[in-house]
């Protein structure tokens, strides 16, 4: 079993739990023997984040659910844990479209001391319904959210939230929703703490730079996050309108988009901290002269 132990934001103690290919193939480690072998792992009782990254044969129907029942079957022995990621894999170990991820209903419930909670992969991903009291962050990273996942986090009870990122994705890899799922998300959605909001990775960028700095949200946060996406000069031009009426965000992530060079220079000069890094340009079609663009994170 792989692992990093190093200390994070919290100055807490972490550590990644990971099966290597020989362990899974030759040894029959799989998502039923992860909790197990890091309940015996003498480390356990004093780590604060708890980092979980390739179970098994995450890709071929190997989904997580046993991690996470086993989880809130050992609830008591994890009430240490105040950071839980699940599926930190690198493309190299499981393409995120094929991540196979599972229901977290009951873990709210189970662990109420949780601070953070980072997912990644959308397959049979179900969060149920969100109610949690001390929450701070809630990060899903996919290469396509379905719409139901968007919507459990609209009715989340998340009154402590302060940061949210969301990776919207492609259809071909989940996203089975629209404009206007994004929309009612950002119109229902009630997180009276945040400060950290990132809708991203979607080909509809400019779009959802247009709703999100017309929503009520746009006025708390300090931290707008629209990276990942095929955000062009159309969002470019809404951003340098709006942003300036904002006094209260401090920080723009648009890197990873396809803004022009010009619209660039005009962002960064921004009197914030801007990130417009990573600026590309669409493919074109000889054919019919369409522009392809696509978003960061997909499969």
């Amino acid at each position: 079993m792989s692992f990093i132990l190093e200390d994070n934001s919290y100055k807490a103690v972490s550590k990644r739990y990971s099966y290597q290919y020989e362990e899974y193939e030759e040894q029959g480690k799989s998502a039923e023997t992860m909790i197990p072998d890091i309940l015996n792992d003498e480390d356990f009782p004093k780590l604060k984040e708890l980092i979980i990254g390739n179970w098994g044969d995450a890709g071929a129907g190997d989904d997580c659910q046993p991690v996470i029942d086993d989880i809130i079957e050992n609830k008591e022995r994890f009430s240490n844990i105040e950071s839980l990621f699940i599926g930190d894999m690198e493309y190299d170990e499981c393409e995120v479209s094929w991540i196979e991820q599972g229901d977290y209903s009951k873990l709210w419930e189970a662990m109420p001391q949780l601070k953070q909670l980072g997912i990644k992969g959308s397959i049979d991903l179900e969060l149920g319904d969100i109610c949690h009291e001390n929450l701070e962050e809630l990060c899903i990273v996919c290469g396509g959210i379905g719409s139901d996942v968007i919507e459990a986090i609209q009715k989340a009870k998340l009154p402590h939230l302060k940061r949210l990122q969301i990776y919207i994705g492609v259809e071909e890899y989940g996203f089975d929703g629209d404009e206007n799922t994004i929309k009612a998300f950002l119109e229902q959605a009630d997180f009276p703490e945040l400060t950290y909001l990132g809708i991203v990775n979607s080909e509809m960028q400019d779009e959802i730079t247009e709703m999100v700095l017309n929503s009520k949200f746009i006025g708390q946060i300090s931290t707008l996050d629209l990276s990942m996406g095929t955000l062009t000069n159309k969002g470019g031009a809404l951003l340098l309108e709006k942003i300036p009426q904002y006094p209260n965000i401090q920080i723009l992530d648009v890197h990873y988009n396809y803004l022009s060079d010009e619209m660039v220079e005009k962002l960064e000069a921004l009197p914030i901290e801007v990130d417009a890094s990573e600026n590309g340009t669409a493919d074109i079609d000889e054919d019919d002269g369409y522009a392809y663009r696509s978003p960061m994170l997909t499969e």
